[in-house]
């Protein structure tokens, strides 16, 4: 039977279930990855597994998120990360390293692997020719204790490139034509498979701006073929020993086909408030700009940051606006410093930001009041910047870097030769800010300051489920909407505090009224939990007393982080019924059997609706226990 790459990797890794699109699986992860702001409840998650080594392949923890240390929290929670990592067998990349998944890509991404990450945007290695998959922490701590990592079968779309980019359009161009066409929750429950002739034309940098930006799409992962280009780029880094070949069998069969020709793409930018309002910059030409940053794990590669140092060469920020720049790791920001690209962007009157996820998770460079932001990054939320009426549009560098010298939106066609960047056939490599871990760590001492919480544990469901509903929210409801990030991302590591904050931006009386309420019900429309992998979205309304979530349409990982904690997930049979829940009813749920569909008792108002799920047998279990971690502990008990 013939192929294509995403069923063969998984076809590799499979451990339980059948290879049928929908299905439950279960597949063996090579590596994981977690960062600084998902990584301390993850590893206090493994800790409490009571394994003394990790089980895979390889395990990195990387600091990126939580740099800007504004008190003795984030640097408790490196420290506490630095020895977990050094007992437990896992690889410690420190602050200023960079960010992970550019870094990871650089250094440890390898062709044919599994790779779980507790990041969205873990799919970044797909570029490089994995199956790199974003979940949530708990998965994370699972994968690393030598569990298979759980979850349907995913449909592959191929799309199939042809023809070449025009001067002046980029990768970022091309994920946000993805985009456009197919929407923030178009590719749910998808794998995304790119094809073609065009695919020989993208190196392995712009490989992963789209392979990264697929998290917007709702996608389980995207991929790409590992071929000439892939070992050209494993070469640089001075990594040829890991490459091997991995194309799609001929006449591999695919779920859906998409036809993109790149030498019809143009430069796009993705509007205020969500990834998929994509509009070419051809229509926002002379809407003015306040800011401009150019960095995050999209776009901050080597590639990125040198041609926009020569775009800004010589040329000064327009007065009206800020320039950041945001390197993807120390490699590149070595490389831009030795190369001479560092000094023109300084000298163009850049600001020069940590090598960290920073502005994109709103840790600094926030916008000033009403601002027009222009970000190379993957998210732009409502609020996500720091600023709560910020307008951030997303664009490709080279958008960008016009944009700053401009002061307003302008498209880059219009500037005449297209600054051509090539990649570089040796890399600085400098392994030196990585701390491998002792051969056996038994005696090492893991170092908990006062931010470092206890670890909240679920009691088992029981039959009934009978509770009050807490609160009703719309469609396109984000991780970022139920979980804040910025300034609460310190609180990562104590649940108590950081469960202060659910839903502040959308409703600050939550947490009181779920506080009185003590168990409770969440109403959601579609795509309720998309974006980032964020599993205290689920952790912290499970303390707060959150015993399900009924909403229209789930987004994956948040799914499966419901799944995780203990809380029920469950859609509307009837969309229409959404409107028969107001806040404060009072709902009862029969869970004596979670096999077959499920009745949701509006007590206040008298009715009966139908819901659904879409729980395995071993969700089921899972569920009933309390959750993953209660779950296992009974296991390893017995």
């Amino acid at each position: 039977m013939s192929l294509n790459i995403t069923r063969k990797i998984i076809k590799a890794h499979l451990v339980s279930g059948e290879m049928t699109a929908k299905s439950p699986i279960s597949i063996k992860m090579d590596q994981t990855l977690t960062q600084d702001a998902t990584g301390t409840m993850a590893y206090l998650q493994f800790e409490a597994l009571g394994i003394p080594r990790v089980r895979t392949e390889l395990s990195v923890s990387y600091v990126d998120h939580n740099t800007l240390q504004q008190d003795y929290k984030n640097p408790d929670d490196h420290i506490f990360l630095q020895t977990i990592a050094a007992k437990y067998g896992i690889v410690f990349s420190r602050p200023g390293n960079g960010i992970c998944h550019q870094v990871h890509l650089e250094r440890f991404g390898k062709p044919g692997k599994t790779l779980l990450g507790s990041d969205s945007h873990t799919p970044t290695g797909g570029g490089i020719g994995m199956l790199a998959i974003g979940a949530g922490g708990l998965d994370v701590a699972m994968a690393m204790a030598g569990e298979a990592f759980r979850l349907k079968m995913p449909m592959v779309v191929k799309v199939n490139l042809t023809g070449k980019l025009q001067p002046w359009v980029s990768a970022k161009d091309v994920i946000l034509e993805v985009l456009r066409r197919e929407t923030v929750k178009g590719g749910v429950g998808s794998v995304y498979e790119y094809a073609g002739p065009g695919v020989a034309t993208l190196t392995v940098p712009e490989r992963a701006t789209i392979t990264n930006m697929g998290a917007e799409l709702g996608a389980t992962s995207s991929v790409f073929p590992s071929d000439a280009e892939t070992r050209k780029f494993l070469k640089a880094q001075g990594r040829e020993k890991d490459w091997v070949e991995l194309v799609a069998d001929p006449n591999a069969s695919y779920d859906r086909v998409i036809d993109l020709d790149l030498s019809q793409v143009v430069p796009l930018a993705a509007c205020p408030h969500m990834p998929d309002i994509v509009k070419p910059v051809s229509e926002l030409e002379n809407i003015m700009v306040d800011q401009v940053m150019i960095g995050s794990c999209t776009n901050s590669s080597y590639t990125d940051l040198t041609r926009a140092a020569r775009i800004m060469k010589g040329k000064t920020v327009h007065p009206r606006l800020s320039l950041g720049i945001a390197p993807g790791s120390r490699q590149v920001l070595r490389m831009a410093a030795d190369e001479g690209a560092l000094a023109d962007l300084v000298a163009s009157g850049a600001r020069l930001l940590e090598n960290a996820c920073g502005p994109c998770i709103g840790m600094g460079f926030a916008p000033k009041t009403n601002a027009v932001a222009l970000r190379t990054s993957n998210r732009n939320f409502e609020k996500r910047s720091g600023t709560d009426s910020a307008q951030v549009y997303l664009v490709s560098p080279e958008v960008a870097a016009v944009a700053a010298i401009d002061g307003k939106f302008t498209d880059p066609r219009k500037w005449g030769a297209y600054p051509e960047v090539k990649m570089p056939e040796k890399f600085t490599v400098d392994d030196s800010m990585f701390i491998f871990p002792p051969k056996n760590g038994a005696d090492v001492e893991i170092v908990r300051g006062p931010n470092i919480a206890a670890l909240p544990i679920k009691e088992e469901m029981g039959n009934q489920i009978q509770a009050k509903a807490v609160i009703k929210v719309g469609d396109n409801i984000t991780t970022d909407h139920i979980m804040p990030a910025g300034k609460y991302l310190p609180l990562r590591s104590n649940v108590p505090e950081y469960a202060k904050h659910v839903f502040e931006g959308v409703d600050k009386d939550f947490y009181k009224r779920a506080v009185e309420m003590k168990q409770s019900i969440i109403i959601g429309g579609d795509n309720y939990g998309q974006g980032s992998s964020r599993e205290h979205a689920a952790l912290c309304p499970m303390y707060l007393g959150v015993k399900a979530v009924i909403c229209k349409s789930f987004a994956r990982i948040h799914l499966a982080n419901l799944v995780n904690f203990g809380l029920l997930p469950a859609t509307f049979k009837n969309p229409e019924d959404y409107n028969k829940i107001e806040v404060g009813d009072e709902l009862k749920i029969n869970v004596t059997s979670l096999d077959g569909d499920l009745v949701v008792e509006n007590l206040t108002k008298g009715v009966k609706i139908p819901v659904q799920h879409t729980l395995s047998d071993e969700d089921k279990v899972i569920l009933k226990a309390g959750g993953s971690l209660s779950y296992s502990k009974k296991m390893a008990a017995a």
